[in-house]
């Protein structure tokens, strides 16, 4: 299959002020037609990388924890543990516990697979990776870590990891994706979080049954029997050999 990052991209303003431009209101039709063109690019560069990647179970967290800290070593425990569950590791393809997540993944022979983003500061691929495509914009971005998963990892993080996390509880709070398996790991990390989404449910913002969508746990063993349950047990998943058939009119 050719390489996601040969696709042919109009080239305009970097993607970082592109996507600000973009979001800053109206702006003339052909400018936006233009970025929706890029908006499409990035999903067809991802979809093209990732068609045969799957089942996958991506792990979210922060890209600031280094190879000494504990929570890397736990991811990166997560990896192995996922991996020998027959699962791809899917994460956004960056350092700190993405890096973890895909390390110990391909330690253990499984596969590895990283969607990074363009950024000011320039996100490097970690060097886990089997195959990683590089995207423009962050939704674009969610979209594929959620596509092609059957239960999904948070780690400790910032912004970004709750963005992750509660786009995820979104989509199945509204039955938008199946009722995947969440697991939230550290307890300690997501105390205050979950004591908040337990003043939600009290409020009634939120089903006191959106509470069932969540494991919270420090362990890894526990972590991967939920994984068993809810993701391989109740949806059925098989190991098989995929059978990759190229198209031509996709250049492949």
């Amino acid at each position: 299959m050719i390489a996601a990052e040969q696709l042919p991209l109009i080239q305009t303003a970097p993607s970082a002020e592109e996507e600000r431009y973009f979001l800053e209101g109206p702006k003339s039709r052909s400018s936006e037609l233009v970025i929706t063109l890029h908006i499409l690019a990035d999903f067809l560069r991802g979809f093209r990388a990732l068609h045969f990647v799957g089942p996958c179970v991506t792990v979210f967290g922060s890209a600031r924890f280094r190879a000494d800290h504990p929570f890397y070593e736990l991811a990166r425990d997560v990896g192995r543990g996922l991996s020998r569950l027959g699962f791809t590791v899917m994460t956004g393809g960056g350092p700190g516990i993405m890096e973890a997540a895909n390390r110990g993944a391909h330690e253990t022979g499984g596969r590895s697979i990283g969607c990074n983003i363009r950024l000011p500061e320039e996100q490097q691929p970690n060097p886990y990776l089997d195959r990683h495509v590089t995207l423009r914009h962050f939704f674009v971005r969610k979209v594929l870590l959620i596509k092609y998963s059957y239960a999904f990892i948070a780690m400790p993080g910032g912004l970004g990891t709750m963005d992750e996390i509660f786009e995820a509880l979104t989509l199945i709070q509204t039955r938008k994706i199946d009722p995947f398996p969440i697991v939230l790991f550290g307890r300690d990390y997501w105390r205050r979080l979950v004591q908040l989404l337990e003043e939600m449910a009290k409020a009634k913002t939120i089903d006191p049954s959106d509470m069932k969508l969540l494991l919270i746990t420090d362990s890894v063993a526990e972590a991967m029997q939920h994984v068993q349950r809810h993701a391989i047990e109740q949806f059925g998943l098989r190991r098989r050999k995929v059978t990759i058939r190229r198209s031509w009119l996709l250049r492949e």
